[in-house]
């Protein structure tokens, strides 16, 4: 049965592929999935209003970390810029409940920060390949 209420973030995980295990990635402070979708126009001449069809999807992930040494999921993902695509699974309102966002991303960018007055935290962007699977929990 369906869930009315909104979940807590503070339940969400993230999981990334470890050399072929998929593993949870430690200290998540938040993460975005974007999935849009392209129209085409097929307003013909003479026409008096626009008329479209649905067109190719895209979907984008980001996550913020707080940086850690020695977790392999946070290391995967340091070192995975210029490689092949890996599983990532999202689990906005944790792994029991809700739902499961899943798929093959290529990982674009890995980005450390550090402040004089603040936690060394980690910013990751990457580009799903193929659809965005939602499985239901």
């Amino acid at each position: 049965m369906p869930n009315n209420v909104p979940y807590a973030g503070t339940s969400g995980v993230a999981m990334f592929d470890v050399g072929g295990s998929i593993s949870v990635v430690s200290s998540v402070i938040s993460f975005n999935l974007t999935n849009t979708g392209d129209v085409i126009e097929t307003t013909s001449m003479g026409s008096t209003a626009r008329t479209y069809v649905p067109g190719l999807t895209n979907a984008t992930a980001t996550m913020s970390l707080y940086f850690v040494d020695g977790d392999a999921a946070q290391a995967a993902l340091q070192s995975a810029p210029g490689s092949a695509a890996a599983t990532i699974e999202l689990y906005p309102s944790g792994r029991t409940t809700g739902q499961k966002l899943s798929g093959e991303m290529i990982v674009t960018s890995f980005e450390v920060s550090a402040a004089n007055d603040g936690a060394v935290t980690a910013e990751v962007s990457g580009q799903i390949t193929g659809a965005v699977l939602v499985t239901n929990l």
